[in-house]
């Protein structure tokens, strides 16, 4: 029986530091991409782009707007951010993701796919004349 305990402690144990090692490798193998320019995510959720870094002092300075820098410990960038599709890139591709007139269902219309599409002559009424239209429906 107590050798059993002792196996079963012994795995427990075994799995914790390969878990820790594994961590530990991915969290190298990210900051080994650290470069400037490389746009980041800390862990306490502050987006920026990689300017420069000091590895004698752990410390990565990020741009987080044009002008704007803050300085954060190396172990707090946890993740590289991949670059998303750009509108530029939807027009070079052809790709749309706006509703058009008449339509009741597109892509990025999910959450508004049973609302009716909007006439073109409301699109272009002044604030007056939507409040006559709405009393008008009795909304």
């Amino acid at each position: 029986m107590t050798i059993l305990l002792l196996v079963i402690f012994a795995f427990f144990i075994f799995t914790m530091f390969r878990r820790n090692k594994k961590a530990q490798a991915q969290q190298a193998q990210m900051q080994s991409k650290f470069v400037p320019g490389v746009e980041v995510m800390t862990s306490f959720g502050l987006f920026g782009r990689i300017v420069s870094f000091d590895d004698v002092e752990n410390k990565v300075v990020l741009e987080l707007s044009p002008g704007t820098t803050a300085t954060v410990h190396r172990q707090a960038v946890s993740k590289i951010v991949e670059p998303t599709e750009t509108p530029a890139d939807e027009e070079s591709t052809g790709a749309t993701t706006e509703p058009t007139l008449g339509s009741t269902h597109s892509p990025s219309a999910d959450h508004v796919a049973d609302k009716p599409a909007t006439p073109e002559s409301q699109l272009n009424e002044t604030p007056e004349q939507t409040l006559r239209r709405l009393e008008g429906e009795g909304k």
